[in-house]
């Protein structure tokens, strides 16, 4: 298990390291966070729903600017800042006693989480190359699903104690956790960022706004990524409402994404290292999210062993579309980007995703909880389409970028 989730030596061990010590944390937060916040601070449910929205739609707008101060400053030493004020952030929830200063506090802490975001893989860029970039890719993805889980498990011991202390103490460790992180990624060798070339002295700062190919791209990604919340959200209610599969269904989904992702997401990343490659990779994405939706439609029809079997193949069929779509949205977010402006192009691109995820809960029980199998179909549709336009739109990115490419070389 170890050898799966770290990297044999060298930068790719301390950002996986780093990775490890976040999602735990975040893990531990997300698990408690609704808790404390609704029966600790006394904030009603629909305040925290409208000050969780606020803090998303102000995070959605901080990882270009952050990301283009690490293109300007250095991704490992912004990261390590912006992480540590992550943290800060953090323990300032446990000074919230109001809905206006769990709003502000909710905004700080995302502004920190998109910017810290957008300035780690900056510094993973600037740190790694090749072979060894796209592997550590990979273990950042499968490290982040074992944090997660990790933390979540731990905070079941704050949720069965259901005590203020307990929720605080999660808290506290939430931030301990990202200023241990923020330490840890000090031990990457310092790289110092790439010079504005001569040739773009006069682009806007953020050039990433003015990138239409680009901006297209990540749209497209962003179809794709309504796919995160299938198993958090979606298939649990469909599970509940549409089927006669047991409720621990859920949690075996749970499973058996988190043990896929560990045991394969690095050896199918290996296999996408270029552009044609991760077009290729989108593409297939695409159909195979397509049959998973099918696969979870017809898990409505039958009796529980039926739904039951339906439930376990859709969910082997998305988590092996996931992975694949991971792989070739990584390089088709990175080799797209100029290399003196990834940070912003980052922000921008983990923008798309942010966005998706944001929408993605009401826009699916729509179509899908209420739709039912129709709406499934409907998805899926969108998938196949999606994949099937990322070729001609990179196609159109590479172009606008040959006559730098050929200045360049």
């Amino acid at each position: 298990m170890l050898k799966r989730l770290l990297p044999a030596s060298g930068p790719g061990r301390v950002l996986v390291a780093a990775t490890l010590f976040i999602t735990m944390g975040q893990g531990a937060f997300m698990t408690c966070s609704a808790l404390y916040f609704t029966t600790v601070v006394g904030i009603s449910v629909p305040q925290l729903g409208l000050g969780l929205t606020i803090a998303g739609a102000v995070g959605l707008i901080a990882g270009i600017p952050l990301g283009h101060v690490a293109d300007r400053r250095g991704g490992r030493e912004t990261a390590a800042v912006l992480i540590s004020l992550n943290g800060l952030a953090a323990a300032g929830y446990l000074f919230v006693g109001s809905f206006l200063q769990f709003t502000v506090s909710a905004c700080l802490f995302m502004v920190f989480e998109r910017g810290g975001r957008a300035a780690l893989q900056t510094a993973v860029a600037a740190t790694l190359d090749g072979e060894d970039l796209v592997e550590t890719r990979a273990y950042l993805r499968a490290v982040t699903n074992v944090g997660v889980a990790v933390g979540a498990g731990c905070a079941g011991i704050a949720l069965q104690l259901d005590t203020p202390a307990a929720f605080r103490t999660v808290l506290v460790l939430d931030a301990l956790f990202f200023l241990v992180a923020a330490a840890v990624l000090l031990a990457l060798p310092k790289v110092p960022p790439l010079p504005v070339p001569e040739d773009g002295a006069g682009e806007p700062r953020l050039a990433v706004l003015r990138d239409r190919p680009f901006a297209l791209v990540t749209l497209l990604s962003a179809v794709l990524a309504l796919h995160a919340v299938l198993l958090e959200i979606v298939v649990p209610l469909w599970i509940a409402r549409h089927t006669d599969a047991p409720r621990w269904m859920v949690t075996a989904l749970f499973l058996l994404n988190t043990a896929s992702v560990v045991a394969f997401q690095v050896r199918l990343a290996r296999q996408v290292t270029n552009i044609p490659l991760a077009i290729r990779a989108v593409r297939r994405a695409g159909f195979v999210l397509c049959a998973a939706c099918a696969l979870f439609a017809a898990s409505a029809a039958g009796s529980v062993v039926t739904a039951v079997a339906f439930l376990v193949l859709g969910g082997a069929v998305h988590v092996y579309g996931e992975m694949v779509l991971s792989a070739g949205s990584w390089v088709l977010g990175y080799d797209l980007a100029p290399p003196d402006k990834l940070g912003q192009y980052q922000g921008f691109f983990f923008s798309g995703y942010a966005t998706s995820v944001m929408i993605a809960p009401t826009f699916l029980t729509a179509t899908v909880i209420e739709g039912g199998s129709l709406g499934w179909l409907l998805l899926g549709g969108l998938f196949v389409l999606a994949g099937l336009a990322m070729k001609p739109v990179v196609g159109w990115a590479e172009r606008t970028r040959a006559p730098r490419l050929a200045h360049s070389g």
